[in-house]
């Protein structure tokens, strides 16, 4: 597994979500989108995921987490405080 805080580049984190999967892992980083790619357990109905997300991240970081670009897509942008 990569280390995500290697990604962070002014207390934003860019990353690819894959929704509805068996755990939440951090699989790597995929460079033409120049961000992490992460799947995640819950699925992508009623802001599920996207809950899943900043309670993974905020664990994985030992830091805040919000998503602050991309709550409809899979390509979202976090801000780490």
């Amino acid at each position: 597994m990569i280390n995500p805080t290697d990604y962070i580049i002014d207390n934003s984190l860019r990353i690819f979500v894959k929704p509805g999967k068996k755990q939440n892992y951090v699989l790597g980083y995929d460079y033409q989108k120049r961000a992490v790619i992460v799947e995640i357990s819950a699925i992508a109905q009623d802001n599920k995921a996207n809950k899943e997300v900043v309670k993974f991240f905020s664990k994985l970081l030992k830091k805040r987490v919000r998503i602050k670009s991309g709550h409809t897509s899979k390509l979202k942008t976090l801000f780490v405080y």
